[in-house]
């Protein structure tokens, strides 16, 4: 099977949720009634207190879970095709296979020629800095690095949405910063259409044109900002007193989000 997975500029694709609500056993309602539309190319994150939904509703937006009511619909752009990357909280690599092969690994898994899929996968791995890891195994990687390697397992194939569950939550707080500089300008030049799960106030406030913030379980949205903030974001942002003001929005959305729980 053949592939384009050339790292050309592609649109990013749009996601459009519609009263969603998903009950699981107990019973227990984890997200109830969340309504949410995103635009090809933007970079959404998703703010919440732990255990509140949020990748519940990202396992939705991905397929890998089903609302019990609601409708998602994941469109294609202009000049986008439908590939969607998943980055988990743990980076979930192969130890039998070294970073070449764990990042060509969903390449494989529809049939890439191993020509074309060892060409894609070098290109991702140098995207996210490890160029000289590529024949390590994860047990010569640290954390950050591991988090890396699955970054580029999710770039691999070009998609046109991407979507990111907490990946750097257990990182130190100099490698998160860092992994969040590299993640923000893959975005900027690549136009993926970006949704990122985080309970972090500044990473959300760095990485994000908008930020969406939900209620304690059940997830309900209580702010959806877009963030007046740069559009490109650098290490220097962070001691803005504009970046402070943003993150104090946020902050008190998340209060407000504390109050309507109880």
């Amino acid at each position: 099977m053949q592939l384009d997975v050339t790292p050309t500029a592609l649109s990013g694709i749009a996601v459009d949720l519609r009263s969603i609500r998903r009950v699981f056993p107990g019973p227990v309602t984890a997200v109830d009634g969340v309504d949410l539309h995103i635009a090809p190319g933007e970079f959404v994150a998703i703010l919440g207190p732990s255990g509140c939904g949020k990748s519940t509703l990202l396992k939705i937006i991905a397929g890998l879970d089903i609302p019990d009511s609601g409708s998602v619909q994941v469109a294609p752009g202009r000049n986008a095709h439908r590939s969607i990357g998943y980055v988990f909280q743990d980076a979930y690599l192969l130890p039998w296979r070294n970073v070449m092969n764990n990042v060509a690994l969903p390449l494989e898994l529809i049939g890439v020629t191993r020509s074309e899929r060892l060409a894609a996968a070098a290109n991702a791995i140098e995207r996210v800095g490890l160029a000289d890891a590529m024949a390590r195994y994860p047990a010569e990687l640290s954390g950050g690095m591991r988090m890396r390697v699955s970054l580029a397992r999710a770039l691999v194939t070009n998609p046109s949405l991407l979507l990111l569950d907490e990946p750097f939550a257990a990182l130190d707080e100099i490698t998160r910063q860092e992994l969040d500089e590299q993640l923000h300008q893959l975005w900027y030049e690549k136009r993926m259409t970006v949704i990122f799960v985080t309970h972090s106030i500044i990473e959300a406030t760095f990485l994000a044109q908008r930020a969406v913030v939900l209620t304690h379980r059940p997830a309900r949205i209580v702010l959806d900002h877009r963030l007046e903030l740069p559009e490109m974001r650098t290490a220097a942002l962070r001691i803005d007193p504009q970046f402070a003001g943003q993150m104090r929005v946020l902050f008190e959305a998340l209060e407000r989000g504390e109050e309507k729980s109880v």
